[in-house]
């Protein structure tokens, strides 16, 4: 990936209304690859505590996109064709972690799978908390 798509990746994430709203971090962007945290919030969780399954739906849905858009040499733009999420179990952590991987890029149709982990502060281990498999369209 050169300097300038990696610039422009982190600019587009940066102007996000939602992603700032979540306290989003662009962990890792390379070619076919996006890894983004977001710290847990009050507002993220059931009343168990763990993080509620729309919060990681929509994670996966923004990682698996820049992991999409990471895959083409130009600046582009992304839609959702498709989006399937297995719950592995509940999400109870400090913070989601996502690690989007592009499976098949094409031209205009890329699939992408998008693993969610569970981070706890002061603790570097990760624990699996979903899978998933997206596919994209290029529409730019």
């Amino acid at each position: 990936m050169t300097p300038q798509k990696r610039q422009l990746m982190q600019d587009s994430f940066s102007r996000s209304e939602t992603l700032q709203f979540y306290k989003a971090e662009l962990l890792e962007v390379e070619t076919d690859f996006v890894s983004i945290k977001i710290p847990k919030m009050e507002l993220m969780t059931r009343k168990a505590g763990m993080f509620n399954g729309a919060m990681i739906a929509s994670l996966v849905d923004v990682s698996s996109g820049y992991a999409a858009v990471s895959h083409y040499e130009q600046d582009c733009y992304v839609v959702t064709v498709e989006l399937k999420v297995n719950y592995l179990r509940p999400a109870m952590g400090d913070a989601l972690v996502s690690k989007s991987f592009v499976v098949k890029g094409g031209s205009k149709i890329s699939v992408i799978r998008t693993e969610i982990y569970t981070i706890h502060d002061g603790n570097d281990s990760e624990s699996h908390v979903a899978t998933s498999l997206v596919t994209m369209m290029k529409i730019k």
